[in-house]
C-alpha cells in the first residue's frame, strides 16, 4: 500500500525562509534514526519485527520504505494495516516536514541477508549460503535454528558423478542406474561462525516441503519473486487526509509481485 502525503498537516503551515531550509534539514542517516524511534513501537506492538527502514530521494518527492516480518510470514493484509499505521504517525508527527513524500510497506525478499536468530529461524526448510568466519562457504538446507545455533544439512560437492554405485571403469553408470547424488551431512554451526546467509531461490519445492516450521502455506513464492516479498511498492496515488483511503484492484508490478495503491 503506497501512501503519498504532500505536507497538509506539518508543523506550522508554510514553510519560512524559501531554499534556506534546505541547509537545516536533518542528514538521511539521523531522518533514518529518527524515523525509526518513531515507527518501532506501532510495528513491534502489532506484532511485527521492524527489519529496516530506510529513506531516500525519489524525483521531487522523498520514498520512506519500511521492511517487516513475523513467524509464519507477512500478509496483504497486515501490510495494509501497517501502512495506515505507519501512515498516521508520520502525518501527526510532522517529522517529514512540508515536502512531499511516499510511504512503502513491505516484506523481505528472499535475497534479504540472514544476520539474526529470527533470521535463520524463518529460512528453516530453505536452500541458503553462508560464508563460514574461518574461511570458505557451506550450501544447504537449514533443518532447525535458535538463539545459539543453526543446524544445516550440508551438500558435499566434491563427489562425482561417477562416484556412486553403479560406475563403469570408464567412470560412466551401468545402464538402469542412477548416478549417486552429493553425500549431504548435518551439521551444527554457532552463529558466530556464519557470516551474512541468503536463501536460494528454488523454482520447485523439495518433497515434503510444506511451507516453513509450522506446515503452513509458503507465506512467499520464491520462483514468483526473487527480490521481493509481499510488499506495496511506490507507485501513482495520493493520500487525502480528509478521506479514507481506498484500495485500487491488483495490479502485477515489475518485479512480478502485486501491488495495491491507495488512492
Amino acid at each position: 500500500m503506497s501512501v503519498e502525503s504532500r505536507g497538509g498537516r506539518a508543523q506550522g503551515g508554510r514553510a519560512q525562509g524559501g531554499r534556506g531550509d534546505a541547509s537545516a534539514r536533518p542528514t538521511r542517516e539521523a531522518a533514518v534514526a529518527e524515523l525509526t524511534r518513531l515507527l518501532t513501537p506501532a510495528v513491534t506492538g502489532a506484532g511485527f519485527d521492524l527489519e529496516e527502514v530506510d529513506m531516500r530521494p525519489a524525483g521531487r518527492r522523498r520514498l520512506v520504505k519500511i521492511v517487516i516480518d513475523r513467524d509464519g510470514g507477512v500478509s496483504l493484509d497486515d501490510i495494509t494495516a501497517v501502512s495506515e499505521s505507519a501512515s498516521g504517525l508520520l502525518e501527526d508527527s510532522g517529522i517529514m516536514g512540508t515536502a512531499s513524500y511516499v510511504l512503502e510497506v513491505t516484506s523481505p525478499g528472499v535475497d534479504r541477508p540472514l544476520t539474526e536468530p529470527r533470521h535463520w529461524r524463518r529460512a528453516v526448510g530453505r536452500l541458503v549460503v553462508a560464508p563460514l568466519a574461518e574461511g570458505g562457504q557451506i550450501e544447504g538446507r537449514v533443518v532447525a535454528a535458535d538463539d545459539e545455533a543453526v543446524v544445516i544439512d550440508v551438500a558435499d560437492k566434491r563427489r562425482g558423478k561417477g562416484s556412486g554405485k553403479g560406475a563403469g571403469k570408464g567412470g560412466g553408470t551401468s545402464a538402469g542406474k542412477k548416478a549417486a547424488g552429493p553425500r549431504v551431512a548435518r551439521r551444527r554451526f554457532a552463529l558466530g561462525e556464519l557470516g551474512r546467509g541468503r536463501m536460494q531461490v528454488e523454482f520447485k519445492a523439495p518433497a515434503g516441503d510444506t511451507g516453513g516450521p509450522g506446515g503452513d502455506a509458503p507465506a512467499r513464492d520464491d520462483a514468483g519473486k526473487a527480490a521481493g516479498g509481499t510488499r506495496s511498492p511506490a507507485g501513482p496515488g495520493t493520500r487525502s487526509p480528509a478521506g479514507p483511503d481506498t484500495l485500487s484492484p491488483a495490479e502485477p508490478d515489475e518485479e512480478g509481485g502485486t501491488s495495491w495503491t491507495s488512492t
